[in-house]
């Protein structure tokens, strides 16, 4: 048992060193900093939970990498996010815009709540039906 305990904290502590990478930095401070300010409003798509500036997903790294060569091809942090959200959808932005077509992005949390409040009320005035048996 205690061989076992062993062998789960060396690959605990070994698991953040099979961290990915960040990529290279860019050598313009200026350039650098537009990156790491459209990685924070950029989610990762397959963190969800996270922004492309946090995540260590590949899908993170691989998105990072592709923002540092656009911004060195001179492309716009506007066109970057449009080509972006062309490519993945409204859902890559951190803060989607609030439209049609992205009211399920910004409701759904909302609608579970309701939904959950709901059920719990129903459960209550169930429960508060029943007769009361010793």
């Amino acid at each position: 048992m205690r061989h076992l305990f062993l062998a789960v904290m060396v690959l605990i502590a070994a698991a953040p060193a099979q961290a990915l990478p960040a990529p290279d930095t860019l050598s313009n401070p200026v350039e650098e900093a537009r990156a790491r300010n459209l990685q924070k409003e950029l989610r990762c798509l397959v963190c969800q939970g996270e922004s492309l500036d946090e995540s260590n997903a590949s899908l993170a790294v691989d998105l990072r990498r592709l923002i540092r060569a656009r911004i060195r091809a001179g492309d716009s942090d506007e066109a970057i996010k449009n080509f972006l959200v062309s490519r993945y959808g409204d859902f890559i932005l951190m803060q989607p815009p609030f439209e049609t077509r992205t009211y399920a992005l910004w409701l759904s949390p909302f609608a579970v709540l309701i939904l959950g409040a709901g059920i719990a009320v129903w459960v209550v005035v169930q429960a508060k039906r029943r007769p009361q048996g010793h």
